[in-house]
């Protein structure tokens, strides 16, 4: 398989990374005796505002309430490994390939450094609702290589490569979280849906983030000051099917490109040749052995979907200026869960920094971000 078609199969494995958590806050139950006298003045006062609903009732009973709005930007730094299967790739709109199982990676890593704002309210003293727009700078770094079986049965690269492309993508989403408090300590379990807007792909790309935590707050000199540490889980799920089409003249110069296909052309006819005498020199006895069988097919069909895939590269060669690359796949995150450590500064009700980590598995991530809360 030549490197051109690469430039497309890169461009959609980026995962959506601008899936992030939003700083945390919750409404929390002013419960035991330290916390006696915070709790019967939150039940004789009055809720100012219209949001969330049943928020007055929920100050009658002991709950400190968040401010009902608020607005954070973020910074997000993902870095990801990816799976790829059910490969096809076809030029200038003709036939597509089925290339899987005979092309290999050996590394396939996405990332992304973005910024998002997400406007939110509480809907529910229990429910956060918010929406998310993002702008993410991203890389995909692939390293593959194209495996046809010989007469012994054993697969032989004919060609290896790696390669990276850079892009810009934009991001947009909603998500809710429930949550629980209680004395200072709090679950919540975040979710959100967003599809990032990648110019070479057909459609938008789709990821549902699933993010569990538990966590403790801790106040400081004053009762609207703390410090709030969590630990959790981030589990990311992004639609596997992708399709889309790109000029070949975005990929790299036309005499690279013709070396490896010339190069993998050549490979072909000669492991075709190896098969066929191999098969030739068998007894009759032998070629009815259904393992000799099997042997000779398996390696007759790579050899042809390899073969003619090459063969319709040389072609859209001739016409590299105005020939285009069509592909589709199935991706998914070498692994959809990772760990992840926070904490956050709340200087007062309106104003809090945060910081989060995730690590271990395949996945990596890094959230740095301000808040502002207001009344509503």
């Amino acid at each position: 398989m030549n490197r051109r078609c690469w430039k497309a199969v890169l461009l959609v494995t980026l995962l959506v990374c601008a899936s992030e958590a939003h700083a945390q806050v919750f409404s929390n139950k002013e419960a035991g005796k330290k916390n006696q006298a915070r709790a019967d003045s939150l039940k004789k006062a009055e809720y100012p505002y219209a949001l969330p609903i049943w928020g007055a009732k929920a100050t009658k009973r002991g709950y400190t309430l968040p401010y009902s709005a608020g607005v954070s930007t973020q910074y997000f730094g993902q870095r990801s490994d990816l799976v790829i299967n059910n490969l096809m790739v076809g030029f200038n709109n003709g036939p597509m390939y089925d290339l899987d199982g005979l092309v290999k990676f050996d590394k396939v890593q996405a990332r992304s450094d973005g910024l998002s704002l997400r406007p939110d309210i509480w809907l529910f003293p229990f429910l956060n609702v918010y929406a998310i727009l993002g702008r993410s700078a991203a890389s995909t770094e692939v390293a593959y290589g194209l495996w046809v079986p010989d007469s012994s049965g054993a697969e032989q690269n004919i060609f290896s490569a790696s390669t990276k492309v850079d892009f810009s993508a934009n991001t947009f989403g909603i998500g809710f979280t429930p949550t629980l408090g209680i004395r200072g300590g709090w679950m919540a379990l975040d979710m959100n849906v967003t599809w990032t807007d990648v110019p070479q792909l057909d459609e938008p790309a789709m990821a549902f983030v699933f993010d569990p935590r538990i966590g403790k707050a801790f106040r400081l000199r004053n009762a609207d000051e703390n410090i709030n540490f969590w630990v959790g889980g981030f589990r990311l799920k992004i639609n596997t099917g992708t399709t889309g089409s790109i000029p070949l003249s975005d990929a790299l110069p036309i005499g690279e490109w013709q070396t490896k296909v010339d190069n993998g052309m050549q490979e072909v006819a000669r492991i075709s040749a190896e098969v066929e005498a191999w098969w030739n020199s068998l007894s009759a006895a032998e070629q009815a052995n259904p393992v000799n069988i099997a042997k000779y097919n398996a390696a007759k069909d790579a050899l042809a979907r390899a073969g003619g895939f090459l063969d319709r590269a040389d072609t859209a060669i001739s016409s590299f200026g105005t020939s285009s690359v069509q592909y589709s796949l199935d991706k998914r995150p070498e692994d959809m869960w990772n760990f992840i450590v926070g904490s956050q500064y709340q200087i007062n009700r309106h104003w809090m920094f945060r910081a989060e980590f995730g690590f271990l598995a395949s996945r990596t991530h890094v959230i740095a971000g301000a808040q502002y809360r207001f009344g509503l």
